[in-house]
């Protein structure tokens, strides 16, 4: 009886790490542009705040972030980031206003390129997107490793669109020769029919835009506008990992577009049709809104999680029966 009183809490933790109870989701964070990234990190309201939230990459470097498999937040990359003489830190672009390496809480200032997830989410599924929806700074490609189901796949925004950038959408260093960071036109001009808000507020109603259409010839699987889900939300049932790399190699790229600068700072010049309007900052986030029935993705991935819970459960009973036999 000692024995098994003993062995209890050991056999308990092996049976809760082989039914999923206790696994945990790793992001790998890449570093692969010719100059510094300091990636930034978001939990969604309610989750509980990973064990960082903000640290530097230099160029070819990489870190390992684990998040318990309930998690759901957001990763950015901040560029031109300095520290002044009295110790605060801030970024040109996709500065959270900490005033600290670590967001501590805080998410990023628009624009900024966002990867996006929630895990465990309907149906057992990790859903991801890379969302422009907020504008771009910093080219980024997320790759699941380990998943399955249909649309389980890599996405992102691997173009450069800072100098693709139209003048009035553009954010420019401070002594206004280069382009760093592209805004939505949201951001830019605040007006319902780019923000989707007011009488604009519904797949009906909000359409894309001509500046939302080049982010999305761009960089097809990005989310351009807030109902971009059918092309821009993915899944994943059972990955155990994502690795979210800063500006991607081009054979990696999922917008079959070639990235053509490595440097944040961009003096290539574009144009669009200019609108009218008052520039405003949009601090909202994005909320699917049904434009994907979630009984559909369910489907596509259930069958893949229920037999992952059957094989956990069978090597959680072998394991505590072999245990038994050799401790009694």
């Amino acid at each position: 009886m000692d024995h098994l009183t003993l062995a209890f809490p050991f056999l308990l933790t092996l049976h809760l790490l082989a039914s999923g109870v206790l696994a945990t989701t790793t992001f790998t964070l890449v570093n692969k542009c010719d100059y510094t990234v300091w990636p930034g990190i978001l939990s969604n309201a309610g989750i509980a705040t990973l064990p960082t939230t903000g640290f530097v990459l230099q160029t070819a470097e990489s870190k390992t972030v684990t998040a318990p498999t309930s998690w759901g937040g957001r990763f950015w990359g901040r560029t031109l980031c300095t520290q002044d003489s009295a110790g605060k830190f801030s970024c040109i672009t996709g500065d959270c206003g900490s005033g600290k390496l670590e967001c501590a809480g805080s998410g990023a200032t628009p624009p900024a390129t966002l990867a996006e997830f929630t895990l465990d989410g309907a149906g057992g599924l990790d859903f991801f997107d890379v969302s422009l929806v907020d504008g771009y700074n910093v080219a980024m490609l997320v790759a699941p490793q380990g998943g399955s189901g249909d649309n389980c796949t890599s996405t992102g925004c691997a173009g450069d669109l800072n100098g693709a950038c139209p003048s009035e959408l553009r954010v420019t260093s401070e002594d206004g020769k280069q382009s760093v960071a592209c805004k939505s036109a949201c951001e830019a001009f605040g007006s319902p029919q780019y923000c989707c808000s007011g009488a604009y507020g519904s797949p009906n109603t909000c359409k894309p835009s001509p500046y939302s259409q080049i982010f999305k010839n761009a960089c097809p699987r990005a989310y351009s506008y807030a109902y971009d889900d059918k092309t821009s939300t993915f899944t994943c049932a059972s990955a155990a990992a994502y690795t979210i790399t800063f500006c991607p190699s081009p054979n990696s790229n999922p917008s079959q577009k070639s990235w053509q600068g490595q440097n944040p700072k961009s003096d290539s010049s574009g144009s669009a049709s200019s609108s009218s309007g008052s520039p405003q900052i949009n601090n909202g986030t994005i909320v699917y809104i049904g434009s994907m029935d979630p009984s559909e993705l369910w489907s596509a991935g259930s069958t893949h999680v229920r037999e992952s819970q059957t094989i956990a459960g069978f090597v959680s009973i072998t394991i505590a029966v072999w245990l038994l036999c050799h401790l009694c």
